[in-house]
């Protein structure tokens, strides 16, 4: 069989643009759409070791500043136990907007910098949508806990649905003080559990619940994920 050269040139054109079409990724959404409201921000936190103290005092000192600002519902950080490097700032705002005006102040800038400085890692911004949530009002307990929840997106749907039986299983448990679930706004297959409690006495005989081992029964054959399932104190 005989290509002529001129022929052949344009085809393979055609067959380079088809395949750079077919390779080119979704555009992804944005990480914050405008209209989430309220808009629940929940921010990772690793410094050194070695700055743990200082990072403590850095993040109290960022708390009290963000309950001033506009828009701000609540503002909550915790600290891991085990790992005193590790903090969770748990957040709400009014609306994307609010959140930008705090991102865009001087103060919110000198403080990101200065923690920089301590990091082990960079701070790390997850932006949600509410789920299953209850009062906003601020509350305290005795353990916190926070969980990230990654299930396979053909199995979104299903999980929501048994996330919303968790959660109000577990506000009307003994013990519970908050339960809150929302729902990543870039990746609506990942999810947050924030949780306080009493005593780590209700927490343990929660996890023992039968509503708590039907979850976890149910989210085995959905997950994408380990259960990260992890236990702070307040930061005081």
């Amino acid at each position: 069989m005989t290509f002529h050269r001129a022929a052949l040139v344009p085809a393979l054109l055609c067959l380079f643009a088809v395949n750079s079409i077919a390779q080119t990724p979704a555009a992804a959404p944005p990480a914050v759409p405008a209209d989430v409201s309220p808009l629940y921000v929940v921010t990772y936190v690793e410094t050194k070791p070695t700055a743990r103290d200082e990072a403590a005092a850095l993040l109290k000192s960022y708390r009290s500043a963000s309950r001033a600002a506009p828009g701000n519902l609540r503002s909550i950080v915790v600290q891991r136990p085990r790992r005193p490097g590790q903090f969770v700032v748990v957040a709400a705002w009014k609306d994307k907007a609010a959140w930008d005006a705090h991102m865009g102040s001087a103060g919110t800038k000198e403080f990101r910098e200065k923690l920089n400085a301590l990091r082990n890692a960079p701070a790390d911004d997850r932006f949600h949508n509410a789920l299953s949530v209850g009062p906003m009002e601020d509350a305290a307990g005795a353990v916190y806990g926070v969980t990230h929840v990654d299930v396979i997106p053909p199995q979104k749907d299903n999980a929501i649905v048994a996330l919303k039986i968790l959660g109000d299983a577990n506000r009307a448990a003994a013990g519970n003080v908050r339960f809150e679930i929302v729902q990543q706004t870039n990746r609506p297959n990942h999810f947050t559990v924030f949780e306080i409690w009493r005593s780590r006495e209700a927490f343990d005989a929660n996890g023992m619940s039968a509503h708590q081992r039907e979850f976890r029964d149910k989210l085995a054959g959905m997950a994408g994920a380990l259960y990260d399932e992890r236990l702070y104190e307040t930061l005081n």
